[in-house]
């Protein structure tokens, strides 16, 4: 199969069993990443091993086997810090995805926070779960919320996003990557801005770090969220990234088991990081097997992924710009390997459904990203998004399956 120069795409692809199978007798075509990527065989195994051979709760048990299983999860957490190149491991909070990460923000930096006439800026491209939660803490303290525009690219719009800031702004959340265009957001540009106004920032990264290298550091960025499903580990499982020192300064979470350091009835004093925002017995099995997802991205390297990506994306885009009532929906100058499009006259289920005869399995609907739609006058798109297992054959049939839409609804 096709691959980028040395890009070792025949070898990649053997690592995911799933990439073998057959939907309604057709070679499967899983064009479906940006929802959930599929999983190597060394995360299943990591799985099956821990299950097997070293299970047990952790943080809890002087026993041989509770052992083996902190030491496994907090290796698994130093990982994650040195893939994001956090300062500490003690900023690394593990929840059960980026959803909970920014509802946990949301909650306890903003009760901590925010007061009635207080700033919150999101953007028009943001995922529903970085706008709810958001909207519920503004509903809470009285903050109110603003919104970045975009352009009929699906551009960021900085200079409107200057015009907002305000010293009443005090939280800016906006995604990296759109999850629903794949517009790459200037975060770096964004960042400043706000700090500039003494506001604190958290990134949506769920469609950034499959794709690009992240650095919390260098971003300068307050708060970080993402999704282990998106990176080719298990479901159930994220991290929360967060500046030691706010971090420090926010009030737990959720209450209950491992956050406490001693409970009274008259009075509860709780862990340090990141046990305060641990509450309960985590998802073990998948923190470790997240660290081995880790691990295999950086076998394979982020330079050699974005470009084997960035090959894809091109190569869509030009087959489907060239195809007479395809509409490509999102045009940025810099987007991540997300390609949403619709066919004139048909409905993007009616696209998806007939493409999924042929074993061609996209997304088809608003993508959690209602707002996104509104913006361009849309109930849905087709979404196409890439992984690093996909090749420009698969291209090709999802090309072909576009066709014999266009056909069949001639």
């Amino acid at each position: 199969m096709s691959g980028n120069g040395t890009y070792p795409i025949d070898r990649i692809r053997a690592d995911f069993p799933i990439l073998s199978e057959q939907v309604r007798g057709k070679p499967l075509v899983y064009l479906d990443n940006g929802a959930s990527a599929q999983k190597p065989s060394a995360v299943i195994d990591r799985i099956s091993r821990t299950y097997e051979t070293e299970y047990a709760n952790v943080h809890r048990g002087v026993h041989y086997m509770s052992q083996m299983a902190t030491d496994a999860m907090e290796a698994a957490r130093v990982k994650a810090q040195t893939f994001l190149n956090a300062a500490d491991e003690k900023e690394i909070i593990f929840v059960r995805g980026a959803t909970e990460g920014i509802n946990l923000v949301a909650s306890s930096w903003g009760r901590a926070n925010l007061k009635a006439g207080d700033e919150i800026i999101l953007s028009v491209l943001e995922h529903h779960s970085n706008i709810v939660p958001w909207q519920m803490i503004a509903e809470q303290t009285g903050a109110v919320i603003k919104v970045v525009p975009i352009d009929d690219a699906g551009e960021f719009l900085v200079d409107e996003y200057e015009k907002l800031l305000s010293p009443r702004t005090r939280m800016v959340a906006v995604t990296h990557v759109s999850n629903a265009l794949g517009t790459v957001v200037p975060v770096k540009e964004v960042i400043r801005l706000a700090k500039a106004q003494g506001a604190a920032v958290l990134l949506d990264g769920c469609q950034a770090v499959p794709h690009i290298p992240v650095d919390v550091q260098a971003l300068d960025v307050d708060f970080y969220v993402f999704s282990g499903h998106k990176l080719y580990g298990p479901s159930g499982i994220g991290v929360l990234y967060g500046k030691q020192a706010l971090l420090e300064a926010m009030p737990p979470y959720q209450g209950g088991g491992e956050m406490i350091d001693r409970v009274t009835f008259e009075k509860t004093t709780y862990a340090e990081l990141p046990f305060k925002f641990e509450a309960g017995t985590p998802h073990i099995a998948g923190i470790i097997a997240l660290g081995t997802a880790i691990d295999y991205l950086n076998g394979i390297g982020f330079d050699a992924i974005a470009a084997h990506e960035h090959d894809l994306l091109t190569y869509a885009t030009e087959q489907l710009s060239a195809m007479n009532t395809v509409d490509i929906v999102g045009t940025a100058a810099e987007k991540a390997a997300i390609l949403s499009f619709n066919i004139q006259t048909v409905h993007p289920h009616d696209v998806g459904t007939i493409l999924d005869h042929d074993g061609i399995a996209v997304r088809t609907g608003h993508h959690c990203a209602q707002p996104v739609m509104d913006r361009f006058d849309l109930a849905a798109t087709v979404r196409a998004s890439f992984g690093l297992y996909n090749t420009r054959e698969e291209v090709d049939a999802l090309v072909t399956g576009i066709k014999r839409v266009q056909e069949m609804f001639a």
